[in-house]
């Protein structure tokens, strides 16, 4: 699992490592990791040129120090100060190894710069005198140290103005993750994100945001036992699709049909039935189940048959169409919300459902998919690059941010499959939260597996999943 925790959690954890390590010990283990990380950038970091843009604080420092340690392997390094009172002890060490100081653009163009501005204590947004630095620098790749100069630390968000942080190809971060380098839109900032073991895990607290790895997900997975029989192993119903959208009733069931249930049921429009027996002759019609996946592609038809899945008092997926309705719905209910729900919107989705605009979202997922679910008491999947899902707050868990996937994904019908395939999980036992945080995983598992690089349909993503699946179950 990887885990991110916020600004003052670190901040804490800190001071609480440092009381028993020699002085400057942290700060020589996090220079350590920084500069071998930008020399594994360099490829041959002898003769390369790399420039340190630095604030006042330990931040600068961090990177001071690392460009010391890049000098002695005979790094041409240079550091821009934008303080009169750059970290002293750093200045010195890079000074004394050979490193000089500049008061503006080199006259030579770097091959890297070093980003040591502001770390995690830095507010949103960037000074005039920093945004003037990196744009005399603009196209050259930047490592920035913890998180990128502007972007907000604690929440992923980043400033609307353009120019007003720091886009990196590499953030280097010490001790654990935070939400910048996790969330977006702060995480397209941070490029490709290196955490340098610091010592500081004993002294962390449980985080408040978290991402599932392969191995999480192989542990959270439903497996028959040997006394198994269909019905045991959990029964997905399905209504979904219309004569207008029939597609997205064949590809919720085609991800419903990955094979962690035991049966999936169909009910819905005959033509749409048809065609879900052409490809899935094992689908049957109606009867029990165990959950519910409704919604996509329902047209005029997704009231009633949210209406009738949330009567049958099983786990529902609740995805497109259906999601408009279930306000009214659960109010019709005596009540504003069931736990055992997953919502499964996209930003423009969400934002209908909470009453503000699509861009709001999308400036701010990890803050509304929190009030989604505050909101409706159940697990909210916002669908995105970095899919979050959120569970019922009153099991105080941690926020998941998906790191699977490929940018060909965003295809239409791709939110069909994941929504059958969540339904799945549900049906065969696992937790609306575990279940939509799994499902995000494989579905974006299975998404980069097919694609190999190129383009995909939907109908690709689902075919699949069952070798994705049966390589997770393997621990490949």
């Amino acid at each position: 699992m990887i885990h991110a925790h916020t600004a003052d959690q670190v901040r804490t954890a800190e001071r609480t490592l440092l009381d028993r390590l020699p002085d400057g010990a942290l700060m020589q283990r996090a220079a350590r990791g920084l500069a071998h990380a930008v020399a594994d950038l360099l490829g041959e970091p002898y003769g390369a040129r790399v420039l340190l843009v630095v604030g006042s604080g330990d931040n600068g420092g961090d990177a001071l120090h690392a460009g010391a340690a890049l000098a002695r392997r005979g790094v041409l390094v240079e550091a821009w100060p934008l303080t009169e009172h750059p970290h002293a002890e750093g200045l010195a060490a890079l000074l004394s190894a050979g490193g000089r100081l500049v008061d503006g653009p080199p006259r030579r163009r770097p091959d890297l710069v070093v980003d040591g501005v502001v770390g995690i204590g830095g507010r949103p947004g960037l000074r005039d005198d920093a945004r003037a630095a990196f744009a005399s620098v603009d196209g050259v790749p930047v490592v920035a140290v913890d998180v990128p100069s502007g972007v907000d630390v604690d929440s992923g968000e980043v400033p609307d103005e353009p120019g007003s942080h720091v886009s990196a190809t590499l953030t280097v971060t010490f001790g654990t993750h935070k939400a910048a380098h996790l969330v977006d839109p702060a995480a397209t900032a941070c490029g490709a994100v290196h955490l340098v073991d610091i010592g500081l895990d004993p002294e962390l607290p449980a985080p408040g945001l978290e991402a599932l790895q392969p191995e999480d997900v192989t542990d959270l997975l439903p497996r028959p036992g040997g006394d198994a029989q269909k019905y045991t192993r959990g029964v997905v119903g399905v209504r979904a699709g219309s004569s207008t959208y029939p597609g997205a009733g064949l590809l919720s069931v085609a991800g419903a049909s990955c094979g962690l249930a035991g049966m999936v049921r169909y009910v819905g429009d005959a033509d749409v039935l048809r065609l879900v027996h052409a490809d899935h002759p094992e689908v049957v019609g109606a009867g029990r189940v165990q959950a519910w996946v409704v919604g996509s592609g329902s047209g005029d038809g997704a009231a009633a048959t949210l209406d009738d899945a949330l009567d049958d008092g099983v786990p529902t997926v609740v995805d497109a169409d259906a999601l408009a309705h279930l306000p009214a719905a659960l109010a019709r209910r005596g009540g504003t919300f069931r736990d055992d729900l997953v919502l499964t919107p996209h930003a423009g989705e969400l934002a209908a459902l909470l009453g503000v605009e699509r861009a709001e979202v999308e400036a701010r997922p990890l803050a509304h998919v929190r009030t989604a679910a505050d909101r409706f008491g159940c697990t909210v999947l916002l669908k995105g690059r970095r899919t979050l899902v959120a569970g019922p707050p009153a099991a105080g868990l941690p926020v998941r941010v998906n790191l699977t996937g490929t940018p060909w994904l965003v295809t239409a019908g791709a939110g069909d499959v994941l929504g059958g395939l969540v339904g799945a999980l549900l049906a065969a036992g696992v937790t609306p939260y575990d279940a939509a945080s799994v499902g995000a995983w494989l579905h974006g598992a299975a998404a980069s597996r097919t694609s190999a690089g190129g383009p995909i349909a939907a109908g690709d993503v689902a075919r699949a999943l069952p070798p994705t699946l049966a390589a997770t179950l393997a621990g490949r």
